[in-house]
């Protein structure tokens, strides 16, 4: 695909860029009709697919400008372009970085090993020798090979759920919720688990605001540590946090970097509130921490991300060595999110060596350790 896109011209970028913001993104659009607007999926798909086409078009043309004015060929413009793609991040979204596509491959997925490969695609249309190819042989991953650890033995539960957001949302249903939490604790206390992780927002309402529930974790904290997904109540100021109880007490830690739209809108203010008011019936936005929360259980310290949190590289400033994601993928079901998703984090795996704990609803849980996704945990069922 490379050596077909540095070598095309604008129509083809443009088209190109179009397709790659429909097919790798039209799912944001799904989360419309949670709120009422079904309608809005088809012209969801089509901004987002446009305002790709327009970035890969704008390349092409520049390409096609500095060709003619300094004499440089369009290709070595265009594959300059497509390795520093990955820093513009539109509307906040950085889910598009051209060299996922060797994440499970035999190719090294760090930005020298991709302007390797693009040095070498380059030089191969340029010169018109094939034998340029070879040069892709040197972004070859050697020392991951020598680098990788085996995935510590611990006794971690990662707890899985399948609840709609109708289901999640619904106050009816929330002690059928409750009583599921406590059941799945109770069963991995049984089977001499010392850590359970649930999805995001398994409990779909200010835990903080619960003193009974919390008092319960609490007490269940003296035999196994939880780590669970709820909302919290700041005075006035509503946060997506993680609550981890251990030993009887309790830590919070809220989520630092925000969905755009999602949680956070990221235009301007007046035209933040009126989409608000319109498409969210006037929910106010949450509001991010400041800094990522680290914390320790049993020992070990992990990286807190929560959901979209995990595939952001501002995460894993640090080079954290664990990381416990919890995820609710129900917003966006049935998509493409969750394959995206674990690429993603198989990806962040591999740059900054993260063995990462991820606990789903609406999607598969799992391990990803050195890249890779490790079955070897389970979820555990009531």
């Amino acid at each position: 695909m490379l050596y077909w896109l540095i070598q095309s011209d604008r129509k083809v970028w443009f088209w190109s860029g179009f397709g790659i913001g429909a097919l790798w993104f039209w799912w944001i659009s799904m989360s419309f009709s949670n709120y009422g607007f079904p309608w809005a999926i088809p012209f969801g798909v089509v901004g987002i697919a446009s305002v790709y086409g327009l970035i890969f078009y704008l390349v092409a043309k520049l390409a096609d400008i500095i060709e003619k004015r300094l004499t440089l060929s369009a290709l070595f413009t265009k594959a300059f372009a497509l390795l520093v793609l990955s820093y513009l991040h539109p509307m906040g979204f950085d889910w598009f970085k051209p060299e996922l596509i060797f994440t499970n491959s035999y190719l090294g997925i760090e930005k020298w090993q991709f302007a390797i490969t693009l040095i070498a695609i380059t030089l191969t249309l340029y010169k018109k020798q094939l034998l340029f190819l070879l040069l892709i042989i040197l972004a070859y991953p050697y020392n991951a090979q020598f680098n990788s650890t085996p995935l510590p033995k611990s006794k971690i539960v990662l707890s899985n759920s399948n609840i709609t957001v109708q289901d999640k949302w619904n106050p009816q249903l929330r002690p059928y919720h409750i009583d599921m939490v406590f059941k799945k604790i109770d069963r991995a206390i049984h089977e001499g688990k010392d850590l359970i992780i649930f999805p995001e927002s398994i409990f779909a309402f200010f835990l903080n605001e619960h003193p009974n529930i919390m008092t319960a974790l609490q007490a269940s904290s003296n035999e196994i540590a939880i780590v669970i997904g709820g909302l919290y109540l700041d005075y006035d100021t509503n946060r997506n946090s993680t609550y981890i109880f251990k030993e009887g007490q309790f830590q919070v830690a809220n989520k630092s970097v925000l969905v755009p739209f999602g949680e956070q809108n990221p235009l301007p203010k007046w035209m933040g509130n009126w989409i608000n008011e319109i498409f969210f019936d006037g929910a106010p936005d949450y509001v991010a921490s400041p800094d990522v929360t680290d914390y320790t259980i049993n020992g070990v310290t992990y990286r807190n991300a929560i959901c979209f949190e995990g595939t952001s590289e501002e995460l894993y400033k640090g080079d954290p060595k664990q990381m416990i994601l919890i995820s609710n993928n129900g917003w966006v079901s049935p998509s493409i999110e969750p394959t995206q998703q674990k690429i993603l984090l198989q990806y962040y795996s591999k740059k900054y060596g993260t063995t990462i704990y991820h606990s789903v609803n609406m999607s598969p849980s799992y391990v990803i350790h050195n890249g890779e996704i490790i079955k070897s945990i389970t979820s555990s069922n009531p």
